[in-house]
């Protein structure tokens, strides 16, 4: 149904070794991901495999793509030239490789600055891309062990992480990235934020 032979051919030629050998990375860490928290195990392969599609896409390419499906930046994205791959990937998908998935186009999407009310799909292909096997940021440990308890857990961790790493470089954090902060603070923190 995926088609990931042609796949992996099509992005061997397309990125470098080591983003390649990255997005394999995510796909396996995705399809684990997905076996333990039963989601469909094919299309968290397929998603992972395919996050970083226009990761290496030259910027007015990616600039391009940010505009031609039915994925669309935010203001805060437009100024940020390494969160236009996400967008980049999904609107590329939906136009060359015709995927109507909109559970994939999502984790494509939403792979680097995740959104509130993510699927599972989301969720397992945001925090596959954080845990893959060449990932080693400190803190990498505690991420794969949290991924392995409870997802939710996890990302609200991975977000709270990311966000404070854009903060301390001065850049625009996007509004999509708050609300999701907010989202998994709120779902898990409930009791205590009263």
């Amino acid at each position: 149904m995926y088609q990931v032979k042609d796949k992996i051919a099509f992005l061997e030629q397309r990125l470098s070794p080591k983003r390649f050998r990255h997005s394999c990375n995510v796909a396996r860490a995705a399809r684990q991901l997905a076996q333990q928290y039963g989601a469909d195990v094919e299309k968290a392969y397929f998603a992972g495999l395919l996050h970083d599609i226009c990761k290496e896409t030259p910027p007015e390419e990616q600039q391009a793509l940010l505009f031609i499906g039915d994925y669309r930046p935010e203001e805060a994205e437009l100024h940020s030239r390494k969160l236009w791959h996400g967008i980049a990937g999904a609107n590329f998908l939906q136009s060359e490789f015709g995927v109507t998935d909109t559970d994939i186009l999502n984790a494509v999407r939403y792979h680097t600055v995740a959104r509130p009310q993510m699927s599972l799909l989301e969720e397992i292909i945001y925090i596959a891309d954080m845990i893959s096997e060449e990932r080693d940021y400190k803190g990498v440990g505690k991420m794969r062990r949290l991924a392995g308890e409870n997802l939710q857990e996890a990302m609200l961790e991975a977000i709270g992480d990311s966000a404070a790493a854009v903060l301390k470089k001065g850049v625009l954090l996007p509004e999509t990235s708050i609300a999701a902060y907010n989202y998994y603070l709120l779902l898990l923190r409930k009791d205590d934020l009263k």
